[in-house]
């Protein structure tokens, strides 16, 4: 040992073996470890002091610097005590909670903020079921005085449905064509499904156009009375007002309008795109849906110019082959001509005007015109429904009738534009 080795060892900060402070250190017995000492408690009154680890950079406990002692640092060397400190990114009012380890939580719904927000009447009266309206359920309800309320039937309750579907929101314009040959029900049908919709849909003015060029007589099914016509309607330069147009136009019971064309043919008058499309300007300023009976001619330059402006097709055919036959004519000239937007929005309806077709070919022309992807609906014969008789409403027709014919209108309301149509393509 050199005599530099003897100059460190006594230096007072030596803590090798040999120094002065082991050598002298009398041996002690490993004891207790001393508890930490407790911090004093604030003074009352005194705001609380925050956690250390709420202050940035700093946490709950210190880390440990180097090895513990008594292992070499390195390899194998235990691991730290593990501190963990919370987000110091304040959280948004409005904002949920982050979760830690999983998905965040979707917000509370808001709460209401007054008594009168808190005071709900759904929660304190209980819901009225309503009464129904026919069969054995409305005598159990009429014999016990409403005790015993089964509410209304299935079926009922689908005609409900409908009836809503029908009354649903319209913008603008809404107008359905109805074509078919001749001798199958086609004005018939433009008069009953223009009568739903005038029943129903009570806020909007519905009005029936005769604009078949064959002498079509959809005005004297509507109101017999009605003398106005197209040409009546685009020579008067005085029509500013509805009560203006009222005059020009007939209407039934069920609140459908009507313009009738030509009624008798000695007058000679042939009804023209130029006159239509006068026509169909002045009535779009007072109504909102406008049922129009084509012409069974589709090369007519009446009914091409009325397959401009359609929202919708109606094409009847009859329970028969050549009724059937002319339908699908109908359709493929539609399809031949591109106007592949209207035959998707089209519905066949298959009229039973006399009461003699069969189950069985029903069914099949249904199952045909279906293939093709067409809305079918078959509406049964109803004596009500008769040629050359008046269709004031529904309240004449068949329960069975009148629920197909709901189901016409239905189908047709679910192309009900639902925004501005003025710059909107038909086609």
């Amino acid at each position: 040992m050199t005599d530099r080795d003897e100059t460190l060892r006594n230096e007072p900060g030596w803590t090798g073996p040999g120094g002065p402070d082991t050598e002298s250190a009398p041996h002690q017995e490993p004891g207790p470890s001393p508890r930490p000492p407790v911090p004093p408690r604030p003074p009352a009154g005194a705001h609380p002091q925050p956690f250390e680890a709420e202050r940035p950079g700093n946490s709950f406990r210190q880390p440990v610097h180097g090895a513990p002692p008594g292992r070499p640092g390195g390899w194998g060397a235990a691991p730290g005590p593990q501190t963990w400190s919370p987000p110091t990114r304040p959280i948004q009012p409005g904002q949920p909670a982050p979760m830690f380890g999983g998905a965040p939580q979707p917000p509370a719904p808001p709460q209401p903020n007054s008594y009168a927000e808190l005071i709900r009447g759904d929660d304190l009266v209980p819901p009225r079921k309503p009464a129904p309206g026919r069969g054995w359920r409305r005598a159990l309800y009429t014999a016990t005085f409403g005790l015993i309320n089964l509410g209304p039937s299935p079926e009922e309750r689908r005609i409900a449905e409908l009836e809503k579907t029908i009354r649903g929101p319209l913008r603008g314009h809404f107008k359905v064509g109805v074509m078919g040959k001749g001798g199958v029900g086609k004005t018939t049908v433009s008069a009953s499904i223009g009568s739903v919709l005038a029943e129903l849909r009570q806020d909007d003015r519905v009005i029936a156009v005769d604009a078949d060029t064959a002498f079509g007589k959809l005005g004297s099914r509507v109101d017999p009375r009605a003398q106005g016509s197209f040409w009546e309607l685009t020579a008067d330069q005085h029509l500013e007002t509805f009560a203006d147009i009222r005059h020009r136009v007939g209407s039934n019971a069920a609140g459908l309008f009507v313009l009738a064309g030509e009624a008798t043919p000695a007058r000679r008058r042939v009804l023209d795109p130029a006159i239509y499309r006068e026509a169909a300007a002045r009535l779009d300023r007072h109504f909102s849906v406008s049922v129009i009976d084509c012409s069974s001619t589709m090369d007519s330059p009446v009914t091409q110019e009325v397959l401009r402006d359609l929202d919708a097709l109606v094409v009847v055919s009859s329970p028969w082959v050549d009724g059937a036959a002319a339908a699908g004519q109908t359709l493929d000239w539609l399809s031949a001509r591109g106007m592949t937007g209207l035959l998707r929005r089209t519905v066949v309806v298959l009229n039973d005007s006399d009461g003699h077709a069969d189950k069985r070919t029903k069914s099949t022309l249904a199952q045909q015109f279906s293939k093709q992807g067409q809305r079918v609906i078959e509406v049964p014969f109803d004596g009500h429904l008769r040629p050359g008789g008046v269709i004031d409403g529904t309240a004449e027709m068949s329960r069975p009738t009148r629920t197909r014919l709901l189901e016409v209108c239905a189908a047709l309301a679910e192309h009900f534009p639902r925004q501005d149509d003025r710059s909107r393509d038909r086609r």
